[in-house]
């Protein structure tokens, strides 16, 4: 995985590209009173922010609840590059400036990620899909670009977490964080989803997937991606939410303020009575 700083370089010399996406929810509170407003542009004015500077890259892409693939996501990363073998991403619900942080991701190199202990690898999923297929896109990135990016990205593996639940429209950060997946065959990703995004943000995914049918798809470790050995490691929630597609529906806003699934797609996911490790 090298030559990411460069590339991350590169995509400063871009805008954010596409369309605006809207966050998913409106958290309950007063309006910004005016000696907040103060406080707030000064601090932007006086104060240094050198770790949020630092993420430099957009990626948009979708996830779904290990255990759970009917329930599903757009997920937009903003991310950071440590190293050569290192990313970290914070995730928001959009791409404007109220969007809500859903989560974080945390992208490791293939050979970091073979040192792992067999147990920490069921946490992470792959990339190889997610690439190939053309469904992770760096908007606004020139199509160069974003191919040599992907280059890069394809023998990956990331953890995610989503702390804010907003694809289930929870107005603020309830219950517990959630282990979340990544597609890894057609059939899969609610089309609905995928295709909203793609108008919203003017991707073509099937030019993305022709222009990166040339780039080697590694061998997935097998560690990764348990969900697909029956073994969906999540979290219970003890404040009893259950992170389902019915409870994403009970919200009744409609999946165009983001591009997320009804439980009317995923086709070829998970059932949900498969077998499942929750912790």
């Amino acid at each position: 995985m090298r030559h990411l700083p460069a590339l991350a370089a590169a995509a400063l010399l871009v805008a954010c590209g596409g369309g605006n996406t809207e966050p998913a929810v409106d958290p309950p509170g007063r309006e910004l009173q005016p000696d907040t407003r103060l406080l707030e542009a000064g601090a932007a004015v006086i104060q240094d922010k050198p770790p949020i500077e630092a993420l430099n890259s957009y990626l948009d892409g979708f996830h779904f609840y290990s255990g759970h693939m009917d329930a599903q996501m757009e997920a937009h990363h903003y991310c950071s590059v440590l190293n050569d073998d290192v990313i970290q991403c914070v995730i928001y619900d959009g791409n404007v400036a109220e969007a809500r942080i859903m989560g974080v991701e945390y992208i490791i190199g293939a050979e970091l990620f073979a040192g792992l202990p067999e147990e920490e690898k069921k946490l992470w999923h792959s990339h190889v899909y997610e690439v190939k297929s053309g469904s992770l896109v760096a908007p606004g990135l020139p199509d160069v670009a974003e191919y040599a990016l992907m280059e890069k990205l394809v023998g990956t593996y990331g953890k995610t977490w989503h702390t804010w639940h907003t694809d289930q429209d929870l107005e603020l950060p309830y219950g517990v964080p959630q282990l979340m997946m990544a597609f890894t065959a057609d059939g899969q990703a609610d089309e609905g989803m995928l295709d909203t995004r793609d108008q919203r943000l003017g991707v073509d995914r099937a030019e993305k997937r022709r222009q990166r049918a040339d780039i080697p798809a590694p061998q997935v470790d097998p560690g990764a991606d348990a969900w697909q050995h029956g073994e969906a490691y999540q979290i219970p929630d003890p404040t009893g939410h259950v992170h389902h597609p019915e409870a994403a529906q009970a919200g009744g806003e409609g999946p165009d303020r983001n591009a997320d699934s009804d439980g009317t797609g995923g086709q070829g996911g998970q059932r949900e009575d498969s077998p499942q490790r929750e912790r």
